[in-house]
């Protein structure tokens, strides 16, 4: 489970514990405050339609996406395919399987 001091952080990846997206695995894009995050997938859940998340309901996991933390410092956004190929790196990296597939 989430450790009580980790911080969410831009970049990160996420699994969702809770709702629809739920089992699924996304990005944080933006932080809102200490309790929420917006995060996106680039896939289902586009970055102009990103899902505002409490972190409690968030799995963090230890890596960030330079990519993606890199484009949204610079240039404030991220493309879904920058988001895409974050995730699906890091999945391939960790052997991690999608739940359902």
């Amino acid at each position: 489970m989430m450790d009580p001091d980790s911080v969410p952080r831009i970049g990160q990846i996420v699994r969702i514990l809770k709702g629809r997206d739920a089992g699924g695995v996304a990005c944080i894009i933006h932080i809102v405050d200490s309790r929420f995050v917006l995060i996106a997938d680039g896939d289902k859940r586009k970055v102009d339609r990103s899902k505002k998340k409490n972190v409690n309901h968030l799995e963090l996991f230890d890596f960030i996406s330079p990519e993606v933390k890199n484009s949204i410092e610079q240039t404030g956004r991220v493309t879904n395919a920058k988001l895409r190929h974050a995730i699906s790196t890091f999945m391939n990296d960790n052997n991690f399987l999608m739940e359902g597939e």
